[in-house]
């Protein structure tokens, strides 16, 4: 990479260490954005045996592959990374470095940015080319509006939400890939104790074309039972506002919103969800947005595609059983 030239993808990997299909979105993003300012197209690999990864990661328009390939890279350590990759790049500094908005990406690119003097912005939900500049666009006051960007270092990186790019075909012919022998001394003060691993048959949230949320009129943890089975015939994944993982009736995990996860699925079911802005935050760039909702002035009314207007208790079980016979014919 010439220095501030080029576009760069931080790219991420799987547990079965394989691209994620985020990674793929960026690839075809900056494959655009490279195509449109003439420059080069990288990516940047990093892990414990990942050659396999970054030759996949190679076959999507990238000119060159850097594969930081280290055993004590094996698991994300934010220490571990931002060193490794703040010495590698510090001589060779493209213009633009771009990462998913996933929890390695919020993590890494801020710390990153800092150590390497670049702008950063976070969030994104549009990168494009105007004026001979990259623009980048934004949710600000909660979602409510946005903001387009540019910046004034010679480096910017910045985070983007997943479905902003589109996942290209392989190339013609695939680029070259460089594994990088002088990884700097991989040392952190963390201590890696291990991870609890939870089984799910569900796919990823942010990977799940479709997503069915619940809200605080669910009422309860059982009544997410019902989601499971929904999500279960549509092939996607439970989510859940703020309201219920504050209240253990889901995890985490599943929380979607500016203060959870930023899903942007094809289809997005929100179940008893009023739609706050900051649950909109996190949902709001869904391909369809279908809502059950007794309350006929709830907001999440103005947002979706697809209404139902009664009680989730009612419309939920029916529509189920009618998706159930739908699939069996």
């Amino acid at each position: 990479m010439t220095q501030t030239q080029g576009i760069c993808i931080v790219a991420e990997i799987n547990d079965s260490k394989n691209p994620t299909s985020l990674t793929f979105e960026l690839l075809g993003l900056g494959r655009k954005l490279a195509a449109e300012t003439g420059t080069p197209l990288n990516a940047i690999v990093m892990g414990s045996d990942i050659s396999a990864a970054a030759q996949e990661v190679a076959r999507y328009g990238t000119e060159e592959v850097f594969a930081l390939d280290h055993p004590g890279l094996a698991q994300y350590d934010p220490e571990k990374y931002m060193e490794v990759l703040s010495s590698f790049l510090k001589d060779r500094l493209p213009h633009v470095i771009l990462a998913g908005h996933t929890a390695m990406g919020q993590d890494l690119l801020p710390r990153l940015a800092c150590s390497l003097g670049a702008a950063l912005v976070t969030d994104c939900v549009g990168v494009k080319v105007g004026g001979g500049e990259i623009l980048f666009t934004r949710p600000i006051y909660g979602g409510n509006a946005l903001a387009t960007q540019k910046a004034n270092t010679d480096t910017v990186m910045a985070t983007v939400r997943a479905r902003v790019g589109d996942a290209p075909a392989p190339a013609d012919a695939a680029g070259a890939v460089t594994a990088v022998a002088d990884i700097p001394g991989v040392s952190s003060r963390l201590e890696f104790k291990g991870r609890e691993v939870v089984s799910a048959k569900e796919c990823p949230l942010e990977e799940a074309p479709v997503v069915v949320s619940g809200g605080r009129g669910m009422g309860g943890e059982e009544a997410f039972e019902q989601l499971r089975e929904l999500a279960g015939l549509l092939r996607g994944a439970v989510g859940a506002s703020r309201p219920p993982v504050d209240s253990g009736w889901a995890p985490t995990t599943c929380q979607v919103g500016i203060t959870g996860k930023v899903v942007a699925p094809d289809i997005y079911v929100a179940v008893a969800i009023s739609g706050s802005t900051q649950h909109l935050s996190g949902m709001g760039e869904s391909g369809k947005i279908v809502a059950i909702n007794k309350d006929p002035e709830a907001y999440i009314f103005k947002v979706s595609d697809y209404g139902v207007v009664g009680d989730w208790k009612q419309v939920l079980p029916s529509f189920t059983a009618t998706l159930r016979e739908l699939l069996q014919e």
